[in-house]
């Protein structure tokens, strides 16, 4: 194998502020690290899923759910993350869009947004008894 890259990094294993459930959607991505930064949130486990927490309230297929929940528990197990965030946003293409999924509505969209957070909320609750969860929808 030829080293294309040289980069040190620390060998020990960290403890996670937080697994967070999000876009892979690189618009929101250095403005979400600074809200993290701001909030004390340094190390992460990034779960980034299309829709984000959608993956959690209304997924496409069952499998999404359970493979974004076990995600969750192998970030709270492997890196004692004690937090979840949760994060959906404006225009999200897993939803359609602002436009296709919502008739350019940003109200109606902003609703949909907020009840699919409390549904995902809700079912990590159900799933992880204890667990804190906080949730952010994101627009520009």
């Amino acid at each position: 194998m030829r080293k294309v890259f040289h980069f040190d990094a620390p060998r020990e294993k960290y403890q996670c502020d937080a697994a967070i459930v999000w876009c892979f959607d690189n618009r929101f991505e250095l403005g979400f690290r600074k809200f993290l930064k701001r909030q004390g949130i340094v190390n992460t486990d990034p779960i980034k899923i299309a829709g984000g927490a959608k993956s959690l309230a209304s997924p496409e297929h069952e499998s999404d759910r359970a493979f974004v929940l076990d995600q969750i528990r192998k970030s709270m197990r492997l890196h004692h993350a004690g937090r979840v965030i949760l994060m959906v946003h404006s225009d999200c293409g897993a939803y359609g869009g602002l436009e296709g999924g919502f008739g350019g509505d940003t109200q109606a969209e902003a609703e949909a947004l907020r009840q699919d957070l409390a549904r995902a909320t809700g079912y990590l609750a159900s799933q992880i008894p204890g667990v804190t969860v906080d949730s952010y929808f994101v627009d520009f």
